[in-house]
């Protein structure tokens, strides 16, 4: 059992909402996640996309390159056309020797959107999952066959956020699907973290660590804001400065093996990265050894 603490650069730059952080060079956010002591770091769009040049990137500050995430239409396309369309980023992800690939459902999602509240986002009905879990499953198939697992990203304005979204994907896809398990966007949307590390602890291959404030939160459901305006409302931030029992979360992934990537989406001019990177990284250290997955 080995895991390894790492981290997303949206700490630096958003990559929904590219003002944020925007002004950021991309080595002044690869020399503090490795000061911090981060052992590697996902993509962003800052990031080159040519495999040599990422390699070399990172390899300038002693980064793994951990994942990166991929917008998906499955709902508006067929598995043979999706795999079509994610081959550049899957050739990329091997290159780098990533050992999964995030994956997410966007067709009509409201997340990008600062002026769409939560409410209206997309919905699948019942007679949906079955087609939309066949096509994933294929999918899922066919990356793993080239030795990358897809890991599933619910979240907050998409097709897959509440916890009954979560269990249809579950039940409608087969085993080469894994979960994304986000602490963060399952509090948000009003799921137990600890309930879903529990249920689908054999098929979770991927952790995302970020906290709750409890206080926006709550507003952000009553006045049914954005996604994107909750983020600058500051409802994320990262673990241990919010509501998240994080040693009950470890303990219920026991046996766990992989990344636990540290995020949070938060204004950098109101949060400085370096300082909350580095409280976020010590604060998973200390919850680790004390729910370290055994």
């Amino acid at each position: 059992m080995t895991v390894h603490i790492g981290v997303n650069p949206i700490l630096w730059s958003n990559d929904d909402l590219r003002e944020l952080g925007g002004e950021t060079p991309l080595e002044s956010c690869l020399a503090e996640a490795r000061q911090v002591g981060f052992q590697g770091i996902e993509l962003g769009h800052k990031f080159p996309r040519e495999a040599g040049m990422l390699r070399t990137t990172l390899a300038s500050f002693g980064l793994a390159c951990i994942s990166g995430w991929y917008s998906a239409a499955l709902l508006r396309r067929d598995a043979e056309a999706e795999l079509t369309a994610l081959r550049p980023h899957l050739d990329l992800l091997k290159a780098m020797k990533c050992p999964v690939l995030i994956f997410a459902e966007t067709s009509n999602a409201v997340h990008g959107d600062l002026a769409i509240p939560l409410s209206r986002r997309p919905v699948l009905g019942p007679d949906g999952w079955a087609e939309f879990g066949r096509k994933l499953t294929a999918v899922a198939e066919a990356t793993l066959a080239e030795g990358v697992r897809l890991v599933y990203h619910h979240h907050m304005g998409t097709v897959v956020q509440s916890g009954q979204d979560i269990a249809a994907l579950m039940a409608a896809t087969g085993p080469a699907v894994h979960l994304v398990l986000d602490t963060g966007h399952a509090v948000f949307a009003g799921v137990d973290p600890i309930a879903l590390a529990t249920q689908y602890r054999e098929r979770i291959s991927h952790v995302h660590a970020k906290d709750v404030r409890r206080e926006v939160c709550m507003q952000a459901r009553e006045s049914d804001w954005s996604f994107l305006r909750a983020v600058l409302e500051g409802v994320f931030t990262v673990p241990g400065d919010g509501m998240i029992d994080y040693v009950s979360v470890f303990r219920a992934l026991r046996g766990y093996s992989g990344w636990i990537v540290l995020e949070a989406e938060q204004d950098p001019k109101k949060a400085n990265p370096l300082k909350y990177a580095t409280a976020g990284y010590g604060a998973l250290r200390r919850f680790l050894t004390k729910g370290v997955p055994r």
